[in-house]
């Protein structure tokens, strides 16, 4: 089902602005991400054919079938959590049924975990950012060859420097496994005898050739290979996200010279600001009172380390918070299953009526 298709069925019950432009934190170049709930039509529901989720390729716009919303609101996860409380001018469509939805049968003492442990991951992808950042890769691919070394003598040194010093041809080189030795390999070398070299293009391992008995090896040779797997992972990483990047994002980052991904750690703080006051006040803040301070986070005023431990701070507090909170330690799932089936079959009772 697209989303088009979806606004044409009638089954949508909610539909709404989310993300920055709901928090009150948007700017002139913020997306607007779009949130709703449907119903499945009932030969849908009760066949094959269950729909959970519709959403577009970037996943700004999606819509949750009621019962995979109501289950993200059992587990009180924060982006489903906020919808039962976003401002009313957010809002372009609300079924009445809909308001059979009330955050006190959700709001529970998992948020705690649920909003601080989500923090914690924008922290992360921060954190990545500034590893990104500060350590980037080269467009150039390294090879096998650039991770393969010679004992020469006393030491040991890269397979591409002692084959220049040598003055011989990669190509002319032949490699056979060395019996007891992990990663390490004889190395041959004749002109005549069609060895293979040592890497093949875009091979994951060395490249071994058939050597006659009667052949001496010039030198063994070690084949990290632990240190190549690791670097064609990050490679990897890097240019995926190089390819995939939000390119207006990435240099408004880059150009306060933080090192982090600003909007990240703003989030951050945002989510552990509505953990307490969930936890203090029973209430899902959607529109955020500290814009000023949370969009000074987003100006990058502040030392990443600080923020991290302010951060800290923050999540320890929460423990006590919520120790002390007369909220239900978790929504009851019978009351719920009840309210859900309740919405459902009302909704197919007044379609029938129609």
């Amino acid at each position: 089902m697209t989303i088009e298709e979806l606004k044409k069925s009638g089954s949508i019950i909610f539909e709404s602005i989310s993300g920055s432009r709901a928090y009150g934190l948007d700017t002139a170049t913020s997306d607007t991400d779009i949130r709703g709930v449907f119903i499945l039509p009932i030969e849908q529901y009760y066949s094959l054919n269950y729909i959970a989720q519709v959403n577009n390729e970037t996943n700004d716009i999606a819509y949750y079938e009621l019962s995979k919303f109501v289950e993200l609101l059992s587990k009180n996860n924060p982006n489903i959590m906020e919808l039962l409380n976003v401002p009313k001018e957010c809002i372009f469509y609300k079924h009445p049924i809909f308001d059979t939805i009330k955050k006190e049968d959700f709001l529970s003492k998992l948020c705690k975990n649920t909003f601080a442990n989500y923090a914690f991951t924008q922290i992360k992808k921060a954190r990545g950012l500034n590893k990104k950042i500060v350590n980037p890769v080269e467009k150039k691919r390294k090879s096998i060859e650039d991770f393969c070394y010679v004992r020469d003598e006393k030491q040991s040194i890269l397979f591409k420097d002692y084959i220049s010093s040598n003055c011989l041809s990669p190509k002319h080189c032949g490699l056979v496994k060395l019996s007891h030795m992990k990663d390490c390999y004889n190395l041959f070398y004749d002109e005549n005898l069609n060895y293979n070299g040592i890497a093949r293009t875009n091979a994951n391992e060395v490249c071994l050739s058939s050597v006659p008995k009667s052949e001496k090896p010039i030198a063994l040779l070690y084949f990290n290979i632990d240190g190549y797997s690791t670097y064609c992972k990050k490679y990897k990483e890097y240019w995926d996200w190089v390819d995939k990047r939000n390119d207006a994002r990435y240099k408004s980052n880059i150009s306060h010279s933080k090192n982090y991904d600003a909007k990240n750690m703003m989030h951050t703080f945002r989510l552990l600001h509505m953990a307490k006051e969930i936890g203090l006040n029973n209430a899902i803040n959607v529109r955020r009172k500290d814009r000023d301070y949370l969009l000074s986070i987003k100006n990058a005023e502040f030392e990443y380390d600080d923020l991290v431990s302010r951060a800290e701070t923050m999540k320890e507090q929460l423990n006590s918070i919520y120790n002390n909170s007369q909220l239900m330690e978790k929504p009851d799932l019978d009351s719920i299953n009840k309210i859900v089936y309740e919405i459902r079959n009302n909704f197919y009772t007044n379609i029938k009526l129609k």
